[in-house]
């Protein structure tokens, strides 16, 4: 993670999120899990391998998350651990326009996340991940609710 970050870098990382970025949040079904699914936040930018080399410079100034290139061509930047999530929204949350909802409700999640004791818990938890389905207007939209 860069030790020092300006406003300005702050705000244009903030403008690539909003336009070519993605805040989300995933219920993933896996019997190996406590309460039947495992839990997955991602912060991801995109852009062409075209232009790779200037994508690098970007994924520097974030500091955390990897980099990868997909089979279509297209090269992700992403940031899946929850302390570093947390990291760069911080810096980047006071500058975003479009995806600030989104952002709000990915603290509240890792948040909650972190104080799940139970089943009741857990489905709060799920509750709010549902959420992100209307705010990142998901085809998917079937509300989950966990089996007794």
């Amino acid at each position: 993670m860069p030790k020092s970050i300006s406003s300005i870098q702050k705000s244009y990382l903030a403008g690539f999120l909003d336009a070519d970025g993605s805040i989300y949040v995933q219920a993933k079904p896996n019997d190996t899990y406590r309460f039947g699914y495992q839990i997955a936040s991602y912060i991801v930018f995109y852009q062409s391998a075209q232009d790779a080399q200037n994508f690098s410079q970007i994924s520097n100034l974030i500091g955390c998350g990897y980099q990868r290139k997909r089979k279509d061509g297209i090269i992700e930047h992403i940031i899946g651990k929850q302390d570093e999530i947390i990291y760069f929204l911080k810096l980047v949350k006071p500058f975003l326009l479009m995806k600030k909802a989104q952002a709000d409700l990915m603290e509240k999640i890792i948040i909650l996340k972190q104080q799940v004791k139970d089943k009741k818990d857990f489905q709060e938890l799920i509750d709010l991940i549902d959420c992100f389905r209307e705010l990142n207007y998901s085809k998917k939209r079937k509300k989950r609710i966990l089996t007794p």
